[in-house]
């Protein structure tokens, strides 16, 4: 059983494969000599930096198992994936706690001008009239999107004596009950009572662009957006004039559609934007549990097993 990493990989996912399997590791290797050495392995595992297409999946003649050290799979091609009957395996639950930690971290930052407070004390200034802030208690929280992350940070939201109100049509209000939040029906619903609003939507054809002018027109002056999610589900254009206008006072963004943002981007460069570069699930815990949980079920998949994470579970059927 061969199996190519072709991204970095915690330390215990490597020495997991490297006991079970014929391991081959290249971090930086390029799409170029991906698509010519994808041809020998069985599997391939990924993260997010490394694009798994339709060319390379092609190329893996091989292949019969992808893996994706995470959550997201809109760097693999699953379409092609499943016409060739190859498992998509990932590790869902694996960092959880990082990205809602992170989301509530840039919620607390928009709260209270932390960075460009910091900045400005780093900068020898004693600014205190300019950085008069709003207490998070008492405000109403909305979700576009509420799966395990967006209800880890519900759970801390609720701590902090905030409402809850979200908008997913995939989910049900008993499992949404022991943190006291309310499902409603329209998306629209939540845009007209937020304070905040914290995006944990995937990336599909349905969610992309599904944040724009004529939502932001229906938001409450003043809001502020989290986007821990995928950069491609807020319409950058209408969130940078929804930024200037005032009608959104703060963005926190963890992602950014492109990325790495242009050098010039003008939404990185707004001074009501506190931006960090796609790290939420970046934590030494979070890469750990990736990287053994996407390593047990690639070894399962090459084993002959049904595997437990699998995006593509229709060619079990």
């Amino acid at each position: 059983m061969k199996v190519l990493v072709a991204d970095t990989l915690a330390k215990e996912g490597l020495e997991l494969l490297k006991k079970e399997t014929e391991l081959t590791y290249d971090e930086k290797i390029t799409p170029e000599a991906l698509k010519e050495k994808v041809k020998d392995f069985d599997a391939l595992l990924v993260r997010g930096r490394t694009k798994v297409t339709k060319e390379v999946i092609e190329a893996g003649k091989k292949l019969k198992a992808i893996g994706r050290a995470g959550i997201g799979v809109d760097n693999i091609d699953v379409k092609t994936a499943t016409a060739r009957k190859i498992p998509v395996v990932n590790a869902p639950r694996s960092s959880t706690i990082s990205v809602a930690e992170q989301a509530f971290g840039l919620m607390l930052c928009l709260a209270r001008d932390i960075p460009r407070a910091d900045h400005t004390m780093k900068a020898g200034k004693w600014e205190k009239k300019g950085f008069e802030g709003i207490e998070l208690n008492g405000k109403t929280l909305g979700f576009i999107g509420i799966g395990r992350i967006g209800y880890e940070v519900g759970v801390r939201a609720k701590a902090f004596g905030m409402k809850l109100i979200a908008y997913d049509p995939y989910i049900k209000q008993e499992i949404l009950d022991p943190i006291g939040c309310k499902l409603v029906k329209t998306l629209d619903e939540v845009l007209a009572v937020a304070d905040y609003i914290t995006i944990h939507s995937l990336l599909t054809d349905e969610t992309r662009g599904m944040v724009g002018k004529a939502q932001f027109d229906k938001m409450k002056k003043g809001v502020r957006i989290i986007n821990c999610a995928r950069g491609a589900i807020i319409q950058e254009k209408a969130l940078v004039e929804a930024l200037k206008s005032g009608k959104v006072a703060g963005a926190g963004l963890d992602v950014f559609e492109p990325e790495p943002p242009a050098p010039d981007s003008e939404l990185v460069k707004l001074p009501n934007v506190v931006c960090t570069p796609h790290i939420a699930a970046n934590t030494q815990e979070a890469q750990v549990s990736a990287g053994i949980t996407t390593a047990e079920q690639i070894i399962k998949v090459l084993k002959g097993s049904k595997p437990d994470f699998v995006v593509n579970g229709e060619i079990y059927k």
